[in-house]
């Protein structure tokens, strides 16, 4: 009997490099402006407009929602649900960050601003920094180069084209590509990507020969838990958050850090929770220890803190 023939193990793609230890405990100190001891960045999402839906030809219903009930068919109750961000909800925390004089980054998907420029425009008018947050409101991950390339370049033009300014970050929708970073350094005009929930600072890593910088993000301090409970009240949610903040800021009294806090249109935007919000900012712009600013004037200040002629 001939023996049986067994096929080679396809080769396995080399694992990316990981850097487990981070700072190793020993955090730079980024020294925020006026001694500040937390850097505290709102993003507030705008991906409405961006989800798939079959009622515009996409290949299936945007399936993360407070509604749990997917269907084959044009759903027009998820796409009801995600107009009410840019309907009612824009107008609501736009309001409300003005009263507390805070300064956000919108994190907006490219169609999103091309179909409602009226809110990115909104959104500079008031002081805002507008980032990118993909062409769609869609992951990266196995997306071929030439493809995420131009879906990067399409996202950047429709907020520079909308607003008149092009966008200096950038984050993906959940898993990035192998290739996502390389091509944010190669594009040229990218100062940051949020694309990481490591760390409780930016950091710089080598990208095609440059230094580049991340800026985390968090997951943890982020409306998107509404999503998934109708259990989950605002005031647990004002609760947590400036929970997080408390503790950061006594650790900045020796090691002072950086802390997100995200927010989408039709989540946070409902009446029923804009008391958390207003609880958030309330604390925060009143503790006197906050550098509340857009990512990428705190991506310009830590840059500046630490250039790359630092020993």
């Amino acid at each position: 009997m001939k023996p049986a023939i067994v096929p080679p193990t396809p080769a396995l793609q080399p694992a990316p490099a990981r850097d487990l230890l981070g700072y190793a405990g020993s955090p730079p100190n980024p020294r925020w402006p006026d001694g500040a001891k937390v850097a505290v960045s709102f993003v507030l999402n705008f991906e409405e407009g961006a989800e798939f839906t079959l009622s515009e030809g996409d290949p299936r219903n945007e399936g993360i929602y407070e509604v749990d009930h997917p269907i084959d068919t044009p759903d027009p109750c998820i796409e009801s649900h995600f107009e009410y961000g840019t309907r009612a909800g824009w107008w609501r925390i736009m309001d409300l960050f003005d009263r507390y004089a805070v300064k956000a980054t919108v994190s907006a998907c490219g169609r999103a601003v091309e179909r409602t420029p009226e809110l990115a425009r909104d959104a500079v008018r008031r002081g805002h920094e507008v980032s990118a947050h993909g062409w769609r409101w869609e992951s990266h991950a196995g997306m071929d180069e030439a493809t995420e390339r131009a879906r990067i370049a399409r996202t950047v033009e429709a907020i520079a084209r909308a607003t008149g300014i092009r966008p200096v970050g950038w984050h993906t929708r959940s898993a990035t590509s192998p290739n996502t970073r390389r091509l944010l350094v190669e594009d040229g005009g990218f100062l940051y990507d949020s694309d990481a929930y490591n760390d409780d600072l930016p950091y710089f890593v080598p990208v095609a020969g440059r230094r580049h910088l991340v800026m985390p993000y968090a997951f943890d301090t982020n409306d998107m838990h509404f999503q998934h409970t109708q259990r989950f009240r605002g005031a647990d949610f004002a609760d947590y958050v400036i929970d997080a903040f408390d503790w950061l800021a006594k650790e900045g009294e020796q090691a002072p850090k950086m802390m997100s806090v995200g927010l989408h249109l039709r989540m946070i935007g409902r009446p029923g929770r804009m008391g958390a919000l207003e609880k958030i900012l309330g604390h925060v712009t009143g503790s006197g220890v906050a550098y509340v600013a857009p990512r990428a004037a705190i991506a310009r200040h830590f840059i500046a803190t630490f250039p790359e002629t630092a020993p």
